[in-house]
């Protein structure tokens, strides 16, 4: 992808950034970890920080894949409600980030290279064959799994050890009310699984007795999952990181109350 489209629609100070960014999103079907060399590329590419995590929050959420398996699983009501509060919570991290120092910092860190000076404009006139252009972007693809990939195991392996030991007969119990999606925050957002994983248990857990409200706040929990941070890290450090956490996770907890009071399925 040409590096001057990326610079110029992309950046963090352009509404229309924010639209390309949750607009592409839904189109990507795949899960929180698989987005990652994706925002990295975008990110290294030249986009600004808000519209590179409004793209990385909004595709594992609301994706077209995810949409559609959320529609016939669970419920279309719930779908439609997952696309409308998971976009505003993309655009809300994105936004916020791009305006804090440390987010600041490494969209500086990754433009600069992105704007050479005059002598250098003069001289880079000819583009790179096309076999040069792909073995950079392999080299580019090996390098991001050096630096993600044992952290996403063992993310994986964490995770994968508290579903298995998760009481399902205390589901009824907690995951229900106010505590409900409180509860269901903190869990659908360490646990990682995948989308077609996410939603069948999901659906499961609403059989045993989980309310629709927690049922959403659960969902909304995949962005922020353990292996997707740590893999993020990675690449724009842990206050980023932490600091888009925090905000989807406040944006789930208030998400699944308002959908529970005004539907009333607390």
């Amino acid at each position: 992808m040409p590096k001057e489209v990326i610079t110029k629609y992309m950046s963090s100070s352009k509404v229309a950034g924010y639209a390309i960014g949750a607009g592409l999103a839904p189109f990507f079907t795949v899960c929180s970890c698989t987005m990652v060399p994706l925002f990295a590329g975008i990110l290294y590419t030249g986009a600004g920080i808000g519209p590179a995590i409004t793209f990385l929050l909004m595709a594992p959420a609301a994706n077209i894949l995810t949409v559609l398996i959320t529609g016939e699983f669970i419920s279309w009501e719930i779908a439609g409600v997952r696309i409308l509060v998971s976009l505003a919570a993309a655009v809300l991290a994105g936004v916020i980030i791009s305006k804090t120092p440390w987010g600041k910092a490494i969209e500086k860190e990754n433009q600069i290279s992105q704007n050479p000076g005059p002598v250098q404009q003069a001289v880079e006139i000819v583009k790179p064959p096309l076999d040069e252009r792909l073995i950079s972007a392999l080299k580019l693809g090996g390098y991001l799994a050096k630096q993600i990939l044992p952290y996403f195991l063992l993310g994986l392996v964490i995770v994968g050890y508290v579903e298995a030991y998760l009481p399902q007969e205390l589901v009824g119990s907690y995951l229900s009310g106010v505590t409900g999606v409180l509860l269901a925050s903190v869990i659908g957002g360490p646990l990682y699984t995948p989308t077609l994983v996410e939603i069948a248990l999901g659906q499961s857990l609403l059989e045993k007795g989980m309310s629709k409200a927690a049922l959403l706040s659960w969902l909304m929990g995949q962005p922020y999952d353990i292996p997707n941070m740590t893999a993020v890290s990675r690449i724009v450090r842990w206050k980023v990181v932490l600091t888009y956490a925090f905000i989807a996770w406040a944006c789930s907890v208030m998400f699944g109350l308002t959908y529970g009071l005004v539907t009333r399925s607390l």
